[in-house]
């Protein structure tokens, strides 16, 4: 296997640091009235962090690797929307 470039072992850091705190997520959500008749439903949130986080990083696998600007914008915008789901307040993602 090939050395990764440092820019790729910051994208597989990154991967890794959303995958962390996917599992400090609450695995039953918050329970939410389902019809009229105020039956509850409980929704799981852990599925919903990580199709979010995978879906992200498919979107930009077209990204050229040799596009340092690209990559460390990418990378920018990756990190703060980790500290922003990072926080406590947020339980769930759609």
């Amino acid at each position: 296997m090939a050395r990764l470039s440092g820019l790729q072992r910051d994208v597989l850091s990154l991967y890794r640091k959303c995958l962390r705190e996917i599992r400090k997520k609450p695995t039953v959500g918050i329970f939410q009235p389902h019809s009229v008749s105020h039956l509850i439903v409980l929704q799981e949130s852990r599925p919903n962090f990580k199709a979010h986080a995978r879906a992200e990083f498919q979107k930009h696998l077209s990204v050229n690797k040799k596009d340092f600007s690209a990559v460390e914008y990418l990378l920018r915008k990756g990190h703060r929307q980790l500290e922003m789901y990072a926080s406590p307040g947020i339980r769930n993602i759609r």
